[in-house]
Parts: structure tokens; sequence; C-alpha cells
């Protein structure tokens, strides 16, 4: 087996006291034999016209962008590999099969023996190492097992109990470190995508028989009926919580929730990540230079509207039965299409160092997942 790297960069916000000063402008966002992908920018060319062309390219993107990583770095990580496998199986009927290959290299991974992990404590924030690793290996592999086989796979199994190893004394899923933006920024942000995990794996929950584990699960959804709410984001993301196990928010919770998120679309019919938390909100530390970075980014005081918030508003209002007609989504599905570039991926500021832009990358995931959940990709 080989080892597990545990790489963590940001893509909308990042914290940690220690972070690193920004290494010089590489030239490519992913490298590897046969692939060249370049580094995102604010001025490359939108596309002309959204069409069949334009979705091709941007699944080469995401194609190339986890190929490279798997080839070169090797680790499941929340940036890139883990919201290609997370989201592109659902879109096998549309852009046929994902990446063996990607696939392969998240089971390899997978611990051979399931054993008990100690709880770490860093600065006083005690967090099970490779929770977040442990989170987005599993739901990658639910979800191929859901979109592509039908069945859940032993590796997939043995991910997902290797995964409530990892779970806190409280129910959750606690984050640490220096993560992505927004993902799992939040312990609430975390424990949802485990949850959806459990919940995409075929007949993982209804056929399991060790108690011990049920039993973790009910922990697991008694922290998420009542966790403690960060920002506006963990409070939109009660939307994906109620389409994964609808029994845990009540029907007024969805109702404040879209309320909150319509609220927050621009006059452009964008939604931005960062008018969703403030600073300090998004994490339990960050860095001065990160801080620095985001407050003297130009539209600091007024953000702009960005491609990953905008597909995840339309995925959430679609997951809560609003209509693709909606006239919210229409607005939102309309920047998406004009935002589009030409190497085919959507552009995002990254709010982390600014140099790679991975969020970018996962802004192309989500904004393909919004559009295809309004039939827009033919």
């Amino acid at each position: 087996m080989k080892p597990v790297l545990f790489i963590l960069f940001t893509t909308s916000v990042a914290f940690a006291a220690e972070t690193p000063p920004p290494k010089p402008k590489p030239v490519f966002q992913y490298k590897t034999a046969g692939i060249e992908v370049s580094i995102p920018t604010a001025d490359e060319p939108k596309v002309a016209t959204f069409n069949a062309a334009t979705v091709k390219a941007a699944a080469k993107y995401l194609e190339d962008g986890a190929l490279s990583w798997v080839r070169e770095k090797s680790c499941v990580n929340c940036h890139t590999t883990g919201p290609y496998l997370s989201e592109r199986p659902a879109l096998t009927a549309l852009l046929g099969k994902p990446t063996e290959e990607i696939l392969a290299d998240f089971i390899e991974v997978v611990p051979a023996k399931i054993a008990p992990v100690k709880e770490a404590d860093k600065n006083g924030h005690k967090h099970y190492p490779a929770a977040f690793t442990s989170v987005w290996r599993s739901l990658g592999l639910a979800e191929w097992d859901k979109h592509v086989t039908g069945k859940t796979s032993e590796h997939t199994d043995r991910s997902l109990r290797d995964m409530f190893e990892r779970q806190s004394a409280s129910g959750a899923f606690v984050s640490h470190g220096e993560v992505e933006i927004p993902h799992i920024t939040t312990d609430f942000e975390l424990s949802v995508q485990a949850a959806r995990a459990i919940t995409d794996a075929p007949g993982w929950i209804s056929g399991l028989q060790d108690e011990d584990l049920r039993a973790k699960i009910e922990k697991l959804k008694s922290w998420l009926r009542a966790p403690e709410i960060k920002n506006d984001f963990d409070r939109v993301l009660r939307l994906q919580l109620a389409h994964y196990m609808p029994e845990l928010v009540p029907p007024t919770e969805r109702a404040t929730a879209l309320t909150l998120l319509s609220s927050k679309q621009h006059s452009d019919g964008g939604w931005s990540t960062r008018d969703m938390s403030t600073l300090k909100d998004w994490h339990f530390e960050m860095s001065d230079y990160v801080t620095n970075l985001i407050t003297k980014l130009p539209d600091a005081a007024k953000p702009e509207s960005d491609a990953y918030m905008t597909a995840l508003a339309i995925v959430l209002m679609r997951q809560s039965d609003i209509p693709a007609s909606d006239e919210r989504i229409q607005r939102g599905i309309a920047w998406l299409k004009k935002e589009q570039r030409v190497s085919g991926r959507w552009w995002m500021q990254s709010l982390y160092r600014g140099n790679y832009h991975y969020i970018t990358y996962i802004a192309t995931c989500q904004a393909l997942k919004a559009l295809a959940l309004c039939d827009e990709i033919k």
C-alpha cells in the first residue's frame, strides 16, 4: 500500500495561525506526463455560448485535474480528487463513466483493517487525525457505488467503518488544521458530508448488523438535529442535510433556510461565498496572512458573485424541490452560462494563497452538477 499524503489547500478561505507565505507563482495548476493545465486567471476569455462543446471541455478539465493529482500527489483531498469522485459519478449518464484510475487510488488508501484511532489535541482543539480525508474518501466511494455499480462494495463498507473510528464523542466529525472553504471549514459541513456518504452507499444503513456502528450513526443524527451553527453557510447547508436525512430538518427550518439563501442572491443573478460568513466564523482559527489577503481584495467591501456559491445555491434549491423554472434558479443558470471560460472551467479567486486557485476546480464540479439538475446538459 502506498503512503497516504494528507495535503490541504484552501479554496475560498483557509485557516491556521502558522500559514506560511505564498510560494512563487506556479505555471501550471495541474501537470503530469501528457497533461498540462494552466493556472486559472480572472482574465481568461469567457465562452461565446454555453453548449455541448463547452460542457465537454469542462469534463476534460475535471478529468485532467484529478488524474494529475492522483499521479503526482496520490492523496484524497478536498479540492480535487474529493470533489471529483463525490460529484462526477452522478453525471455518468450525461458525461460517461468516471475514470477508474481515480477510483483505484481511493480504494488503495482504504485501511486494510479497521482499528481504533487515538484522538489528538492541537492548541487545545481536540480532533481525530484524517477525519476529513476519511469522509471525502468514503463519500467518493459511496457515490461510485450509487451511480456506477448500484451496490455497496466491500471497500466502501470498510471505508465507512474507518470513518466512524474518527467520529468525535459529540457525534460530529470535527474539522481541524488548514482547510478548504467551504469544504470542511466547520464541523457541521464535514458532518453533513459524512451523513451524505452513509445515505449514498446503497443499502448500507439498512443492512447494518453492527449495533455499535448503528449507535454511532444515531449519535451523528442527534448532533445534526441541533448543531452549533457557525454562519449563514451552515444555515443554508441544512437544506442539503434535509435532502439526505429529511427527518432531521423540520419544514419550518427548511423554509427559513430557503428564505435566507434567496436573500443572498445578487442583482446579477449570482451568489458569493464570502457573503455566507464573517471571516472569524469560517473556522476556529485563521492566519493573519489569509485575513489580510481577503480583506485587501478589490471587492472586499462588497464581494462579487462567484461560481461556487452560485452553483451550490442552485443545487440546494433543486434538492429542495424548487422547480428549475423558478426565476431565482433561472437567473443563477444564466450567470453560470455566461461565466464559463474557454478552458471549460469556471474561474474563482482563491482566498488562501492566491496561487493555484483550486476553488476553480471545485466550482467547476458544482457548476456542472447545478446545470445537470436543471436539465441544461444535453
